[in-house]
This record gives structure tokens, sequence and C-alpha cells, in this order.
């Protein structure tokens, strides 16, 4: 007699679990069943790991910031950054094996200034002075992007989106359930 498979078995593997970060978060897990996800305009987010602790998270960053702005508001690039590395070194990732893609950026407000543009600089600025790799990214355009990204692994994906200024604004700021499965077209995926 064969015995019963559960829906912990191998032959029912755990379902993903999808985690919105908003502007102004940061998120680190060790869970392999968490799959980080994202809605970008001109917000920057950073996603790091350390493949051999299997440990990783994303930030969602509002604007760059930096050392002499004196805010400890993680809306803040430069606050962002310091969080989601110490939180990942408490637990258990090594300053030297992380590693990061970048996401965001765009320029979805043409006449504006290019916040974009600022808080992609701010993050390849920060992660050279820090010394991690950027192993990959998607930055700038003028386009949205949906990012969804296994934080054990590093792996990472990306939806460009077609949508005005005051829907991406509400996404970034808003909870959301992630989709179950990406829309098909326009889908770029990271290794």
């Amino acid at each position: 007699m064969m015995p019963a498979q559960t829906a912990s078995s191998p032959a029912f593997p755990p379902r993903e679990q999808m985690v919105h970060v908003v502007q102004g978060e940061y998120m680190v897990v060790a869970d392999p069943n968490i799959v980080l996800t994202t809605i970008l305009g001109s917000c920057v987010a950073t996603c790091m790991w350390d493949s051999a602790a299997g440990v990783g998270g994303m930030n969602h960053f509002l604007l760059p910031g930096d050392e002499e702005s004196g805010s400890e508001h993680v809306k803040y690039g430069v606050n962002a950054m310091e969080l989601l590395i110490n939180g990942l070194l408490q637990r258990g990732a090594v300053r030297g094996r992380l590693q990061a893609k970048l996401f965001g950026g765009a320029r979805v407000i043409q006449p504006l200034s290019d916040i974009g543009a600022q808080n992609a600089a701010f993050a390849e600025r920060f992660l050279r002075t820090e010394g991690i790799a950027c192993v990959a990214q998607s930055l700038g355009g003028d386009r949205a992007r949906r990012v969804r990204f296994w934080p054990t692994t590093g792996r990472a994906g990306q939806l460009l989106l077609e949508s005005t200024h005051a829907d991406v604004v509400d996404a970034e700021r808003q909870r959301q359930r992630a989709p179950e499965s990406p829309p098909a077209g326009g889908s770029v995926e990271l290794f």
C-alpha cells in the first residue's frame, strides 16, 4: 500500500506567497516560498541577496536622499539601502557575498524634473561605494514596471506596464494582491 501524499510532500510543493513592498518599505526574508513584488514608476527598488545564506530582500524608495539630509525615513534611498543591508546581515547574510539588482527610475511625467534618473544614479553610486555587486539592472525609460523577486535565489523578473501616471502613483503606495502569474507579453526575466 502506498502512503498518502500530503500537501507538504514533494508531489505537492508549497505554493509561492506574494508579498507586495510599497513605497517607503523594505522586506527581508529567508523563506524560499515568498516572492516579493512591487510596482515602480520613478521610484527605485533594490533587490539584494546572499544565496549562500538563503536570505534576500527588497526596498522601494521614493527620493534619493543623502547623508547630509538627516532624514531617517525609509522613503529616502540612503536609509532604505542601509536598512536593507542591515536586515540582511541580521538574518545571516555576509556582506562580501551580497549581490543586487536595480529596477525603476522611469520618467513617467515628462515636463517635470527627472527624479527617476536621480533615484537610479543614487542607487548605482551607493552600491559602487559600498562594494556590492550590481549584477543586473533595468533603470530609466518612460514606463512603469511590476517587479517580482525571489529573495533566497536572486531570481527576478519584470513586466513593463502601460499606465497613466496617476495609476502608477496609486499602485506604488497601496498594498496589493500580487497576480498569480504574469500576463503574456512585455515581460523580462533576469537571472
